[in-house]
């Protein structure tokens, strides 16, 4: 099977891909909330906001200084296309796979059933 068009590689490992996708959801983001939300280290989180930052995805701005700093995050509209590129592809894959469901049972038997008790009162009145 191909790779469906707009899989992005970049975005797929699973700790970018929940930060473009908690980004997606809001216009700018705290870098403290991105890291709580994600439950990561503050490192984990600046070394997948760097990668996403270099390849045009993010957009990151500090304001302040000091134990003031704070640092905002968001998509670029770049990003935000590539997410929702992935998405898609994703979709194409899951809908692509099918669902493997097991072969349907056959309709009951109108004259039998799966009750002891039933099958004797139908025998009997057949006798």
């Amino acid at each position: 099977m191909s790779t469906p068009s707009g899989f992005d590689e970049l975005i797929h490992p699973s700790t970018r891909l929940s930060v473009v996708a908690l980004l997606a959801a809001t216009e700018w983001a705290d870098f403290s909330f991105i890291r709580d939300s994600l439950s990561l280290s503050d490192s984990a989180l600046s070394k997948q906001l760097h990668t996403l930052e270099e390849a045009g995805y993010l957009e990151i701005h500090k304001e302040g200084g000091g134990r003031k700093r704070r640092t905002k995050v968001r998509l670029t509209s770049r990003g935000r296309t590539a997410f929702e590129g992935h998405v898609a592809a994703l979709r194409a894959i899951v809908e692509g796979a099918g669902p493997t469901a097991a072969p349907a049972a056959p309709p009951p038997d109108p004259g039998r059933t799966s009750d002891p008790t039933t099958q004797q009162h139908h025998a009997e009145a057949h006798q």
